[in-house]
């Protein structure tokens, strides 16, 4: 993932790890703005404000082709490699689990992002972005998950009907 090559070669899994490559690109954008709140310490709370809301619109852009891909893995991906693999235990259960944290950390950063937020300290302010921290976080270690050990296993286990067959199933857009 890190180099920005495509390393996979099955049409199924490549669609996989592009969006990956996409998601990435939008939430390095929203996590900029996660980072200058970690960095600049005496922040005006004009300027706070400014980028909270500019940090929330960022991951309203993000969270339909988040949503779209993690289903498309959950209804497709997941079940056919778990045909060869297992759904019950192991790494398919943990990469789940995972979807539902990443789902949490942005929910919670909603949450406290309704409403008239101009009564809020630049710290609850701070708190609040570091919420899209958590999801950035989860959501990097999450994606190298997957593209070294589900997608691999894939390429590698899945017989080729069921690659084409998950290839049909994939082909879709996220945004």
């Amino acid at each position: 993932m890190a180099n920005g090559q495509l390393q996979f070669t099955e049409p199924a899994v490549r669609l996989l790890e592009n969006e990956h490559r996409y998601l990435m690109h939008l939430a390095e954008e929203w996590h900029d703005i996660v980072l200058r709140f970690e960095r600049e310490e005496d922040m005006d709370r004009a300027v706070a404000l400014a980028l909270l809301a500019e940090l929330k619109a960022k991951l309203i852009d993000f969270l339909d082709p988040l949503k779209n891909h993690t289903d498309k893995e959950e209804e497709h991906f997941f079940p056919v490699l778990g045909g060869y693999i297992g759904l019950e235990q192991g790494p398919i259960v943990g990469i789940q689990e995972e979807h539902g944290e990443i789902d949490a950390y942005i929910g919670h950063f909603f949450h406290h992002t309704r409403g008239d937020l101009s009564g809020l300290t630049e710290d609850q302010i701070r708190k609040i972005a570091g919420d899209a921290g958590e999801a950035f976080e989860v959501l990097t270690v999450h994606f190298v998950k997957e593209e070294t050990v589900l997608f691999p296993m894939a390429e590698r286990l899945l017989r080729a009907d069921d690659l084409d067959a998950l290839a049909e199933k994939l082909n879709t857009l996220i945004v």
